[in-house]
């Protein structure tokens, strides 16, 4: 399966679809923090190749309800518009691609665009913290929960300011990555077979 794996530099998706045995690419305007394949530029420069499935993580520091007081101050120097414009883009521009997921927090897309088809939590796949995660899956199954655990606590808004807690608050863990890797990819090979 050819995989792009849109706006993460992390590199904890593409290589856990890597050890399923999956062709699979990053892409963001930063480099990678992993060794890999990564593209560093606009994920539009390769999204129209023929992927078998993408799972995009779009920017949601303007979309979040997390930062819901800032709203007025974004709409009118037009980030929040711009964020949203990001997002409807890479519905349009993934039309082509038969499998998708586009990953963000809860946040304005569930009106702008529709209800998600999935909200998940770390805790649900190894982590003891919440963090609230929709998935808006288009010829993909939900996610199912792989180990759930205790200490659900909310670690990722306690931490202090830092010139990377933005970075840290993003970050996808490994367990949902994992789970991404093993049953999506199994999804396709089910419909190889089909």
């Amino acid at each position: 399966m050819k995989v792009l794996v849109a706006c993460e530099y992390s590199g904890v998706v593409r290589d856990a679809f890597i050890a399923k045995g999956h062709e699979a690419i990053s892409c963001d305007l930063l480099p990678t923090e992993a060794p890999g394949p990564h593209y560093e530029g606009s994920v539009f420069d390769i999204i129209d190749y023929p992927f078998d499935l993408m799972v995009a993580h779009p920017p949601c520091t303007h979309l979040s309800v997390s930062g819901s007081r800032h709203f007025a101050a974004k709409k009118m120097n037009g980030r929040q518009y711009a964020g949203a414009s990001f997002f409807m883009k890479l519905v349009r521009r993934s039309e082509h691609i038969p499998m998708t997921a586009i990953e963000n927090p809860v946040c304005i897309m569930s009106t702008l665009y529709r209800k998600p088809d999935q909200i998940i939590q770390p805790w649900q796949f190894g982590h003891g913290e919440t963090k609230a995660t929709c998935l808006w899956l288009k010829g993909l199954p939900k996610l199912e929960p792989t180990k759930i655990v205790d200490g659900r606590e909310n670690r990722i808004h306690k931490m202090p300011p830092s010139k990377d807690r933005g970075k840290l608050r993003s970050a996808t863990y490994q367990g949902i990555a994992d789970a991404m890797g093993d049953q999506w990819g199994k999804a396709y090979k089910r419909c190889e077979v089909a």
